[in-house]
């Protein structure tokens, strides 16, 4: 056990060398293995990745690595010894690209990788190209009031509120306010989509001004983000997490591609069923999921990681994920975007204006504005806004898709967490044998009850999660598992 563990540890930090400082060090390694017997099998382990990814280890050319930095003082130092670190290896060159949010820099890479252009400048003018193209085909006559089309933003104290700020000078249509940009604050302080999400209070620089008004957090590295509304004569907030965020994107896209396919006649022939799916954790709320299957779409579980969730939406033609703390993405396979792209091009000489058409040009914008590298806040943030805009809706009219179920997350200290061993996307408890049918059994009691547990990546901990029809019923259910959890693995149940 103890090998397999040690195995399965030194791969992953291979992979994750290999994918920071290029092919030339995934060589040596594979010819140093060689000589260490007990890694014949972490050889293997690597061959198969290196299968599974594609990886050229012929003809292998000059590998560039990105780095770039945030804002933060230490990040300068940091970066000088990454790029000092990379220039070490035979073969690999540095590449700055300057102060970057995450997303910005997964962008570059991915482009690069894609032989496109990869600058700063590059990123901005896409998002704000693909932006303005989703305004100038939004439905005629679509109204709203000063107070709907208002945006406050929390750019986190971090790089994020920065480059909105660049990126909001290249925007037409949003009224938009920016709010802790990092000028003066500290990063993440009171502030952020971590703090708004999980505290569910308003973060600094907002108040009872700005009741009514749609507001939206940042994280730190602008890879998240959550809208917010503030209540009157409370620090309280009503929170549109990522659950919500996603049934937005799901139910837009939907709409076109539903445009899209329509048939006047029975003379046209049937066009291609995108397949698009929904992939979530077991985390998202219970009414998100339902909502989504009663619009019919297929949702797919997996467990917990957006590692997991990426993979699994990259099966579809369209893949939508999100977890509730508000990082989520939509990818189109390249499949689909070349159907797409003649589809739009034969549209444009035999319906030109026509409402299948403009559904067409929607869907490649959205593919070129949202971030397919990774989670974004900023292109999830345009996003989201000219979806509003196009619907009409106000933030609260958006909130009111669904009603979230009350829920709870508690965490058990326990002697060993591995002896919880999960199946079905991390819902059902396999191991301690008769933990799942305690558990069931404690769910039955509660209307809309849902629970499952789980063990933490990084300390010994279980964690709890449960819902339920009231506050305190999901409380119950918490805390009921809790206990079964203790008497089956933890510190009591030693004695």
């Amino acid at each position: 056990m103890v090998h397999s563990s040690i195995l399965w540890l030194t791969f992953q930090v291979i992979v994750c060398i290999s994918s920071k400082f290029g092919v030339y060090v995934l060589l040596f390694l594979l010819s140093f293995i060689d000589f260490i017997p007990f890694f014949g099998l972490l050889k293997q382990l690597i061959c198969d990745f290196v299968k599974k990814e594609n990886i050229p280890l012929e003809a292998v050319k000059t590998t560039g690595i990105l780095v770039g930095r945030d804002t933060r003082p230490s990040g300068e130092s940091l970066l000088e010894a990454a790029k000092e670190g990379v220039s070490s290896i035979v073969g690999v060159v540095a590449i700055d690209m300057g102060i970057l949010t995450t997303p910005q820099l997964h962008w570059m890479v991915r482009a690069r990788n894609k032989g496109m252009e990869a600058s700063e400048l590059d990123y901005f003018n896409q998002l704000s190209g693909s932006f303005r193209c989703l305004m100038d085909l939004l439905p005629q006559g679509n109204k709203t009031n000063e107070m709907h089309t208002k945006l406050i933003v929390d750019g986190s104290n971090g790089v994020g509120g920065e480059k909105l700020e660049i990126l909001m000078k290249m925007l037409t249509g949003l009224n938009m306010d920016i709010r802790n940009s990092g000028k003066e604050g500290v990063l993440n302080e009171g502030v952020g989509a971590d703090y708004v999400q999980k505290e569910k209070v308003v973060p600094c620089s907002f108040g009872s001004a700005d009741v009514g008004i749609r507001c939206a957090s940042l994280d730190g590295d602008a890879d998240r983000l959550v809208y917010f509304s503030c209540l009157a004569n409370s620090n309280k907030i009503d929170l549109v997490d990522g659950d919500k965020i996603l049934s937005l994107f799901a139910l837009f896209i939907k709409e076109q591609l539903r445009i899209l396919n329509e048939v006047e006649t029975e003379k046209v022939e049937k066009y291609h069923q995108a397949h698009l799916g929904v992939v979530q954790t077991a985390y998202a709320n219970g009414a998100s999921t339902a909502y989504l299957k009663q619009l019919g779409l297929e949702v797919i579980l997996t467990p917990t990681g957006v590692k997991y969730l990426h993979e699994k939406a990259a099966e579809f033609d369209i893949g939508i994920y999100f977890e509730a703390n508000g990082h989520g993405t939509i990818l189109f396979s390249e499949h689909f975007i070349r159907w797409l792209e003649d589809r739009s091009d034969k549209l444009s000489l035999t319906s030109k204006g026509s409402e299948q058409q403009k559904a067409a040009l929607r869907l490649m914008a959205v593919t070129k504005l949202i971030n397919q590298a990774v989670g974004d806040a900023l292109s999830g943030l345009l996003l989201v806004e000219v979806i509003l805009q196009h619907m009409g809706w106000s933030i609260h009219q958006w909130n009111e898709l669904y009603e979230d179920l009350p829920s709870r997350q508690l965490k058990v200290k326990v002697l060993d967490r591995t002896a919880v061993v999960t199946a079905n996307a991390e819902t059902v408890a396999v191991k301690p044998l008769g933990i799942q049918e305690a558990i069931n059994a404690e769910i039955a009691k509660y209307p809309r009850g849902r629970c499952f547990i789980r063990p933490s990546g990084t300390e010994d901990v279980i964690r709890v999660y449960a819902e339920a029809i009231t506050q305190e019923a999901a409380d119950d259910l918490a805390n009921s598992v809790a206990r079964l959890v203790d008497q089956f693995l933890g510190f009591s149940s030693s004695h």
